[in-house]
């Protein structure tokens, strides 16, 4: 019995502090989830496009989307989408089905949501790609490179 004492002890004491070295995450959501968020409360929208090749994407990811200045603005203030540019998941919007017809054909091929977003007019597609939207959906703000934490605050 003592011996389970001990053991009890030990838990509450280890377990708070697990608890506490947990870091705040952005609230990533779905295209699906947001669609329904929006319906239900609209506010800003931000956008990560990314791949698993893309440097600069990882160390936005590593660097910037740690920063809890920049994860408390996300999470306060816009709904945070991030999406790999190069699924093959059929994602719907708004009633229109949005598919990656150039994985069919291309290696490393783009999402068409992510060419409608995120396409520049004679320009290739390049990543990191972030989209800003304003509450009515439309673009506020398009970043086509790497930022810093500072930079996103600002721009945000």
């Amino acid at each position: 019995m003592r011996m389970h004492g001990y053991f009890l002890f030990i838990l509450l004491l280890v377990f708070p502090s697990v608890n506490a070295q947990k870091k705040a995450e952005i609230n990533w959501k779905s295209w699906a989830e947001l669609e329904q968020a929006l319906k239900k409360a609209p506010k800003p929208v931000f956008v990560f496009f990314h791949a698993e090749w893309c440097a600069y994407c990882k160390k936005i990811e590593r660097e910037i989307f740690t920063n809890q200045k920049v994860i408390n603005k996300l999470n306060s203030d816009y709904y945070a989408v991030e999406m790999d540019v190069e699924t093959t998941d059929t994602i719907y919007f708004d009633n229109i089905k949005l598919v990656n017809k150039q994985a069919l054909t291309q290696r490393n091929g783009v999402h068409q949501l992510a060419l409608l977003l995120a396409n520049r007019k004679g320009v290739p597609f390049s990543l990191p790609a972030t989209i800003i939207l304003n509450s009515d959906f439309a673009i506020k703000k398009r970043i086509f490179e790497y930022y810093t934490s500072k930079n996103l605050l600002n721009i945000l």
